[in-house]
């Protein structure tokens, strides 16, 4: 079975459906599903002309919409198929709760190190999103995320405190090798979870000639990898992106520190155009809508 792209439209008024009627209003919900973990190894292999896949870097930023927050990640899947880099961490009670800072004060009502709180304390804290308004919207587990993203969509575990076996242990036991994939930074790093989830997709750091050597080394099969290679790809990883490329790997880059930066809607999209034209694999952006609409508009 291949790869399937589910998109749902909700009809809200209830109207006859006739030959050649237009219904309205709609919404369209974009949801991806895998099988197993081959059809979502095949979904990442490369293969020239595929289309450019789009990953919400701490699921996305928009008014309203906090990062790290499953609203925000549906807010994103209701307007294009996304998967989302997200960030996990633990509370003082060892909950793997999503949270980008260590600190709480930038994106709740909380204030202080996410580390001195019991998720219990957690329950009345709330989001902001990154203009500083508050939200209804709470921190969420991991487990929250991982159960809601099943069937919908592909989320990427980040590096960050919580250690490896405590992720091994939760990928396991929610069964989540077809949605979940993890951040690597190094070879031992992939080799570590390659070993205990033969069939997870890594996003590995290969940015320069010491880093893909490295990744070579673990001996973890392509077929499991997409590359990172930096904010760009130009004349300092072309080489490495076409290594990578022959080996079946989609090269990634991110936009988050370049031109999601940039003020206005007008300088992204140029800045955004500009860089399609380097015909990156995958695009991870605090902006995904954006990029998506540059992307189909091209």
């Amino acid at each position: 079975m291949s790869k399937r792209l589910i998109i749902t439209a909700i009809i809200y008024a209830s109207l006859p459906v006739l030959a050649g009627c237009q219904l309205s209003p709609t919404r369209t919900t974009y949801y991806q599903e895998f099988g197993n973990t081959k059809e979502l190894q095949e979904f990442f292999r490369y293969k020239q002309g595929d289309k450019i896949i789009v990953s919400g870097h701490r699921g996305g930023r928009e008014k309203y919409f906090p990062e790290n927050s499953i609203e925000g990640f549906q807010n994103v899947i209701n307007q294009m198929p996304a998967l989302f880099e997200i960030d996990p961490r633990l509370t003082r009670d060892s909950v793997i709760v999503l949270m980008h800072d260590e600190m709480l004060d930038r994106t709740t009502t909380a204030t202080g190190k996410l580390a001195d709180y019991t998720w219990k304390e957690l329950e009345d804290v709330r989001l902001k999103d990154t203009e500083g308004n508050i939200t209804d919207y709470r921190i969420p587990s991991l487990e929250e995320v991982i159960r809601w993203s099943k069937g919908k969509t592909i989320i990427n575990l980040d590096k960050k405190d919580v250690p490896p076996w405590m992720i091994v242990n939760i990928i396991k036991g929610l069964d989540a090798e077809t949605h979940v994939m993890l951040t690597v930074h190094n070879g031992s790093q992939a080799r570590y979870y390659h070993d205990r989830l033969p069939g997870i997709m890594l996003s590995v750091f290969v940015r320069n000639e010491k880093e893909y050597a490295d990744i070579s080394l673990s001996e973890v099969p392509w077929e499991s990898m997409i590359a990172y290679v930096g904010p760009a790809i130009d004349e300092s990883n072309a080489e490495i992106v076409r290594n990578l490329r022959a080996k079946g790997v989609k090269c990634m880059v991110s936009y988050a520190p370049t031109f999601d930066k940039l003020q206005t809607p007008e300088e992204r999209m140029s800045a955004y155009m500009e860089g399609l034209m380097e015909m990156p694999d995958i695009i991870e952006s605090d902006l995904p809508v954006e990029v998506w609409s540059v992307i189909n508009t091209k």
